[in-house]
């Protein structure tokens, strides 16, 4: 069948088209943003939601899980916002700057804005930035292809978010947390663009909290990292719920720049963690890692497109998933190498362990390379626990559970100390803990 032919509307793409009118016009944007919003809702019309007849979708299909699509989320109270925010434990006590975006919204009064522009930071509304002459450059994302569905669907129904630009050499002195709140139900819908100047060091959390009887969430991260520059990003996508949590990051890397990134999965039903990677400047390099945790009969996948465009760059990805019950994994990971880019140097690896005999893992590294002369590898695991270091674990006196609780831990823990975020490190691993206590 062919992936690209019309296909009968499942209640959930109507939902979408039928609300589309309405919606766009309390939704923010210039002609030139309305017509983007307009061709992307075309594409979901044309194509239907990301399916498992669609390559990139094939193990995780949104438009068979979507039963229905949640109308977009209302104004948030500012005090229930505050409420949220006081009660979310995302990080813990770590030290940072908050930037507030709260069903769909940027909240500047709870967001750390004066103390980021003492830093060399600018924050502002995205909302006010799609009105402008501008805006419909903030929702051009040529990098991700022009077919990817959950990007679409962020374009045409993105209602907010923040734009936030480092300037030229600040060394931004705490990680920045970019937190989204939900405080009832609704679907949120929203764009980050972040800009960080040349020479410039920037640390970013990407978390989300709040109402889990939310409707889904679909956020675009878009980080422009000049030449010089250093970009960490932590994406922590925990807590229970039943509707889906779509993430994508966008990374254009300037010359001789650094962007690494850790995605933290833990809860969610349906979970979809995608990064598109694109080295645009020579010797340049980026560190990717994945954490999925997934339990009962939920769906954890990370998706990693690296684009090696230009020659001299280095990426490495790695990625670790541990099952249990009859959850599903998947990890697709594809490292580009254009015809020019010579002198590239990729490694991909993903390992995966599974707790039960029903517990499923589909692992799909790819290499797609046009230059002669590079080094690229790529690799791939599954397996169960290693009974040996369990009896070894067993005969020291230390319970079958501790003992179990401990393996995990240590492979899982691999990829998180690799990342390097020593002040994240232990709260993550204390997650990884608590989700074990629980299976």
């Amino acid at each position: 069948m062919n992936a690209n032919a019309p296909i009968r509307n499942t209640q959930a793409e109507s939902d979408l088209i039928d609300r589309y009118d309405s919606a766009k016009s309390a939704l923010a944007g210039s002609v030139a943003v309305s017509a983007l919003r307009d061709s992307a809702l075309g594409q979901i019309k044309d194509k239907g939601l990301p399916h498992r007849r669609v390559e990139e979708y094939k193990y995780s299909d949104l438009r068979a899980f979507m039963k229905s699509a949640a109308p977009l989320a209302t104004a948030a109270d500012s005090s229930a916002v505050k409420g949220v925010l006081e009660a979310s434990e995302t990080f813990g006590d770590l030290d940072r700057f908050k930037i507030v975006v709260a069903n769909g919204s940027f909240v500047a009064e709870l967001s750390d804005i004066d103390a980021l522009a003492a830093e060399g930071v600018t924050v502002s509304s995205l909302t006010d930035a799609l009105s402008s002459d501008e805006g419909a450059q903030l929702l051009k994302s040529p990098k991700t292809g022009p077919n990817d569905g959950l990007v679409a669907l962020n374009t045409a129904f993105v209602q907010g978010g923040v734009v936030v630009a480092v300037k030229d050499g600040a060394e931004v002195s705490k990680p920045l947390e970019l937190v989204q709140l939900a405080t009832a139900t609704g679907a949120q819908v929203v764009r980050n663009k972040i800009t960080v100047g040349k020479g410039a060091k920037l640390r970013v959390l990407e978390s989300f909290s709040g109402d889990t009887g939310a409707g889904e969430i679909n956020t675009v991260f878009d980080y422009d990292v000049a030449d010089n520059a250093s970009v960490a990003a932590t994406r922590l996508i925990v807590g229970k719920t039943d509707a889906a949590r779509l993430l994508t990051t966008i990374a254009t890397l300037g010359a001789e720049a650094e962007f690494k990134s850790l995605g933290f999965i833990a809860g969610p039903q349906f979970v979809r963690n995608q990064q598109f990677i694109n080295f645009t400047g020579e010797n340049s390099e980026a560190k990717i890692y994945g954490v999925s945790m997934v339990g009962g009969s939920d769906l954890a996948d990370q998706t990693l497109i690296v684009d090696h465009a230009v020659p001299h760059c280095n990426s490495r990805e790695f990625f670790k998933t541990v099952l249990d019950g009859e959850a599903r994994g998947v990890y697709q990971g594809r490292i580009n190498v254009a015809p020019h880019a010579q002198k590239t140097d990729g490694e991909m690896m993903t390992q995966a362990l599974l707790l039960s005999e029903t517990a499923e893992m589909a692992n799909k590294p790819e290499l797609e390379i046009f230059a002669d002369d590079v080094l690229c590898a790529h690799g791939a695991t599954s397996g169960q626990i290693d009974e040996d270091l369990l009896f070894y674990l067993r005969a020291r006196g230390i319970p079958e559970d501790e003992a179990k609780t401990l393996l995990v831990l240590a492979f899982l823990s691999e990829a998180i100390e690799e990342y390097g975020e020593d002040d994240v490190t232990e709260g993550l691993e204390q997650r990884v803990r608590d989700w074990l206590a629980g299976h």
